[in-house]
């Protein structure tokens, strides 16, 4: 899974004046020991983390604004995110001070300094989100944290004819995780793609928006339909009928990653 950096030259600063400036980070963390991305009280989180290293850096207490949140235990390659700062730390300053200072499970792998109009989330054109199953009857010390094992062998040809279905501007109620307060359940899916490497099945979802839970909902209704629990056209019914009692169960979260943000 290659990360790319898909910023537009129109958020870029160049010798700013400014004594409240936008940085902008991108974020790759293993979420397995986090109760998820957004701050709570008396759990540890991944914003809850980075906030402390950034006051620790800048004595300011900063509210990091991220691309998106993903759920306890999801990984991510890419999430973006940007905070203000009255500091002078460069760049390059923010970039090794926070890797200094943060676990081993969450590190920076890029820092610039953008425009005011640049929000993480707001600005993004669109998400990638991976889900990796691990197609073996032998379990994997390796991998048990990135990915979910399944057995016996899915059924690939069934599951492609079924996620044809969920391209294009639905109602993804059916796939949504209670709890939600979200205005409109209404996403547009741009693609989806199933490929494999040896053992492992990627699927891969690029969409302009996610419901709660809504990839995992989805990947375990898959899981279902490679298995020959369900027939492919299954898939449309579930979707039109905007009841999520109607999907398969939610997949667990280790096998999800956050892979791309795009602007």
């Amino acid at each position: 899974m290659n990360l790319k950096l898909p910023f537009p030259d129109r958020y870029t600063v160049l010798n700013s004046d400014s004594k409240r400036r936008n940085i902008r980070c991108i974020l790759q963390y293993k979420g397995t020991a986090y109760k998820g991305w957004q701050v709570q009280p008396d759990v540890l989180t991944i914003q809850g983390v980075v906030e402390k290293c950034l006051y620790k850096m800048t004595r300011e207490k900063i509210r990091v604004i991220s691309s998106g949140r993903t759920d306890a235990g999801v990984h991510a390659l890419m999430q973006v995110i940007n905070f203000f700062t009255s500091v002078e730390i460069p760049s390059y300053g923010f970039l090794r001070g926070l890797n200094a200072l943060l676990p081993e499970d969450i590190k920076v792998i890029y820092v610039d300094e953008v425009t005011h109009s640049f929000h993480a989330r707001y600005c993004a054109k669109s998400k990638v989100y991976t889900y990796v199953l691990f197609n073996s009857k032998l379990p994997s010390p390796f991998w048990h944290e990135y990915s979910l094992r399944v057995f016996p062998e899915l059924d690939l040809k069934a599951m492609k004819m079924a996620v044809s279905f969920l391209e294009g501007e639905h109602d993804f109620s059916s796939f949504m995780g209670a709890g939600s307060s979200v205005k409109t359940r209404t996403r547009h899916i741009y693609r989806i793609e199933i490929f494999t490497d040896g053992p492992f099945v990627f699927i891969e979802i690029e969409a302009n928006g996610f419901l709660k839970h809504m990839v995992r909902n989805i990947v375990g209704t898959l899981v279902e339909i490679g298995h020959h629990k369900r027939r492919p056209e299954e898939m449309n019914r579930i979707l039109m009928a905007c009841d999520r009692s109607l999907a398969g169960p939610t997949a667990p979260a280790q096998g999800l990653f956050l892979k791309e943000v795009k602007y």
